[in-house]
């Protein structure tokens, strides 16, 4: 089971193994805070189109076609990740834009589903 959290909500033990999946670190929180168990930025979108998509919510729809463009080229990543949860352990995505609805932690937890089925 993969979840999705944002970062500056506090960590508790049903999150069971944390991945933080920005390309930077988030402001203001302490390695320690996070509790973090891997930091996958390379999985996290591009500069680029991090950048493009600045959250901007009319963007979404865009965002998320380009996003999943690129993470056809990072299948290993997705592999880490899936093969973490097939050692059976409970997947959170930890990311920190403040838009819940709009944001690259989304878009990944769809393409793992995706690719697993």
């Amino acid at each position: 089971m993969i979840n999705i959290k944002r970062i500056y909500n506090p960590a508790d033990d049903k999150d069971g193994f944390r991945i933080l999946v920005d390309r930077l670190w988030p402001r203001g929180i302490s390695k320690k805070a996070a509790k973090l168990d891997l930091w996958l930025k390379d999985v996290a979108p591009s500069n680029e189109l991090r950048k493009w998509f600045a959250h901007d919510p009319e963007r979404w729809d865009e965002f998320q076609i380009k996003y999943r463009e690129e993470l056809k080229n990072k299948k290993d990543l997705l592999n880490q990740i899936m093969d973490i949860e097939r050692d059976g352990k409970k997947i959170t995505l930890i990311y920190a834009a403040k838009d819940q609805e709009h944001n690259n932690a989304i878009v990944l937890q769809d393409v793992i589903n995706d690719f697993k089925s």
